[in-house]
């Protein structure tokens, strides 16, 4: 039983960066999912695929390899809540991170957020 399954998510993202390894294999949940694709489609996965055997379904990350430094921090954790508003997402890192936030209308980065000008849970940034 994890009690932080994001950060469990991120720990083996970063871990699997630092070891040099093509992908990683993570436990499968849709929040999980939500936050995989956003990183692949801001170029920090190469790519994402669900593995579905008979008794377990698997989220198969597949790592950069051009990249030298990845750096995945989790903001929100269970026992410490952190929410914005939409007027407080300021650009990570001067615009070469972004924010993953969990909004009532899904898993959004801080700038698709502030576009749709709504806030929600600060889930973790990456840069």
């Amino acid at each position: 039983m994890n009690t932080d399954p994001i950060a469990d998510l991120l720990t083996r993202i970063r871990n699997a960066f630092q070891a040099r390894q093509e992908f990683t294999l993570i436990p499968h949940s849709n929040l999980k999912i939500e936050i995989c694709k956003i990183l692949e489609k801001n170029g920090f996965l190469d790519g994402v695929k669900l593995i579905q055997d008979k008794e377990t379904k698997q989220i198969k990350a597949v790592l950069p390899k051009d990249k030298k430094e990845l750096t995945l921090k989790r903001v929100s954790s269970p026992g410490r809540r952190m929410y914005v508003k939409s007027s407080e997402l300021k650009p990570s890192l001067n615009g070469f991170g972004i924010f993953v936030l969990s909004t009532s209308r899904g898993v959004l980065t801080g700038a698709e957020a502030k576009e749709q000008n709504i806030g929600g849970e600060l889930l973790c940034e990456v840069y």
